[in-house]
Parts: C-alpha cells; structure tokens; sequence
C-alpha cells in the first residue's frame, strides 16, 4: 500500500537544498531511485530483487541503487531535497511537493492508474453518495483519497461545505472505521478491501469512476535527466522488461506477482485482488497512448484546481496555474514561466519502438 499519501509541507532551508542540488545536476555514473509499497510500484522491487534494473544499467555504463523507503511522504521530501535522483509517487503528489517546492521534475514513466483502488464507503446498506451530506468522513487530509471525495461529491452537486472531514492517518483508518462514532470513510486499497469486508458497508465511489486521474509515476529530476540520459533510458528499459514478465501468464509471470505479493505483505490472491483494480500499463504502447491524449492535461488541470482550492501549490501561489506542466506534443498548462513538472513520453517511446 502507499503507505501514506499525506503531503507535506517541506521547510524553506529544505526547498533552497533541493533548488541548488537540481541546479548542479551534471553527467555521473551512480544514481539512487526510492520506492513506497504499492501494488504498483513492487516491479521496482522485483526488477532490483532479480538484477533486472543492474543489468539494463550495466548496458548504459551506469549504476542504480533501487531503495526501499518505509515512509511514503519521506521519500518525496528526500527527493525533494536531492537524496535520490527519482522516486515513485503520484501525479498529485509530484505537482503539490517537488514541484511545488520549485523543484523540476519530470514523470519519466506512468505505470498505471487507480482504477478502483481507491473508494468512498459508508456504513448501512444502500447508501449513496449522496448521503454523506452533514456527515463526517474519515480520510487522510490532502491526499488522492481527498481529491477522490472531491470529484465525487461534484458529480452529485455536493462540496465539502456540505460535510466535514476528519483526517484520519492510514494507519488508523480501519480501526477507526470499526468504532461506532465513524460512518463514512475514503481510503485506498487494501484498506479499502478491508473495509469493505466488513457487515453492512456500501462503496458509494471509487477510482473507477473517474479513470485516469489518480496516476502512478516514476518521477525523475529533470536537469539530472537532461544531463544524463541514459538513467532514463535503463529505468525505462527495466520497466518494460518487468512488465513483459509480470503481465504474463506463464509460470515464470506468476512467479513474478508471487513475489511482489510476499514482498508488499500479501499473497498472490490478495496482491492480484489489488492488480485487477488497477490499470497497468503493461506494455509501452499503451503508456504512451495514455501520455499522448488530451485527458492527461485536462486531468492535471483539475488536479491543480483542486491543490490550489486547498493551499498546496505554495504560499505564493496566486491561480492554479501557479505552477506550468508540459506534456507531449508541446501542450503546457499553467505558468510557462515556472515550469517544474514535465510528463515526457519519448523515453517510454523508446521502449515502444525497441530502441532501447
């Protein structure tokens, strides 16, 4: 699971480190990535596990240190801060922390999105969405499970003026949802599943229902990008010979997602529970396509508005253009003139056209 998706905040002296340490990016042959446990994120682990990412390494006359971090929020700020080259996060998380911490960062790869994982339940049967108004809802505050809330709320004329949420750390949530003083919550998966398990719960939204918004990444810093290509290049190309495996159904496939289940806290049938509610990009093509639509900018948008309506682009941030992205085909949004997230989609076409 994303251990927590809460955002933080990083300190002044901690935004100057990371703005001079991405300034002095230059050519070198040892990178450090990070990785949370996340059903989509455990390929970084079996690829490092297996000496998949040292072997496509070894081919571009480098080296890459794969590094677990137990704390998902950690390992954004160290990144952040110039500790690791890229991390796993998500597309919220990229724009709200190092980009909104002026540090340019680039979503090398996009390995899948939410597509289920994350929901809204509430206690009783037959509820809907509908009936969370005046209630509290349990969620962890400013992460995708509030944006989550959010998009859902909209689509049936609510906001969150009409109930209050309770920020509830992940750790907490379903001890927290067994009390009776708790009846609605948003969390993801596999808290969600748990959840859910539970008598008389209904799921009045999920992910699903909004396909594409909440993304997994493999972020990378965009000057040391820039300067050493083929650090994208390798991590791109171990990805994609990840995916081959771990989406196949021979036995060598299987053994694949048998050890990211061991390996994120589960068994094959819990972690597969988790894979079937998410969209993985199992192949280039399809990351590519998904790279190169006119939803991505659209979805980011929207995730701006959202970060901007709750002060998470910066104390500075006067619009939610604040902060301007670029996407493939020379669409930008937001402010051209502070650009610090970029979603490129060449390397990930590398790997599409075997030129990797």
């Amino acid at each position: 699971m994303r251990k927590s998706r809460l955002l933080s905040v990083l300190a002044a002296a901690g935004l100057g480190a990371a703005l001079s340490l991405s300034a002095q990016a230059a050519p070198k042959t040892d990178f450090k990535v990070c990785w949370t446990i996340y059903a989509g994120w455990m390929p970084w682990e079996y690829g490092a596990a297996q000496g998949i990412v040292d072997k496509w390494a070894k081919k571009y006359d480098i080296n890459i240190d794969v590094v677990q971090i137990n704390d998902y929020v950690e390992s954004i700020n160290q990144y952040s801060v110039g500790q690791f080259d890229g991390c796993t996060m998500t597309n919220m998380d990229a724009l709200t922390i190092p980009a909104a911490g002026g540090v340019d960062s680039t979503a090398l790869i996009i390995g899948d999105f939410s597509n289920g994982n994350d929901g809204v339940v509430v206690k009783g049967e037959g509820k809907t969405l509908a009936d969370l108004k005046g209630m509290d809802v349990n969620l962890v505050e400013l992460s995708v499970s509030h944006y989550l809330l959010a998009r859902g709320l909209e689509s049936v004329g609510l906001s969150e003026r009409d109930l209050k949420v309770v920020n509830t750390s992940d750790a907490d949530m379903v001890a927290a949802f067994s009390t009776p003083g708790v009846q609605a919550a948003a969390t993801w998966n596999p808290l969600l599943a748990e959840i859910e398990a539970t008598p008389s719960v209904t799921k009045v939204f999920d992910s699903s229902q909004i396909p594409g918004e909440i993304i997994d990444l493999m972020v990378v810093n965009s000057a040391t990008l820039k300067d050493n290509p083929a650090l994208g290049k390798a991590l791109t190309g171990a990805w994609y010979e990840i995916m081959a495996t771990m989406g196949s159904d021979s036995a060598e496939g299987k053994a694949a997602r048998e050890h990211m289940a061991k390996a994120s806290g589960t068994d094959l049938v819990g972690y597969e529970a988790q894979l079937a509610a998410t969209k993985m990009f199992y192949t280039a093509k399809d990351a590519v396509a998904f790279a190169t639509s006119a939803q991505l900018p659209a979805t980011m948008t929207k995730v701006a508005e959202f970060s901007f309506a709750h002060g998470l682009l910066g104390d500075g941030a006067q619009s939610s253009d604040a902060i301007g992205m670029s996407f493939a085909g020379g669409v930008t949004t937001g402010d051209q003139g502070n650009l610090k997230l970029r979603f490129d989609p060449s390397y990930m076409q590398m790997a599409a056209d075997g030129k990797l």
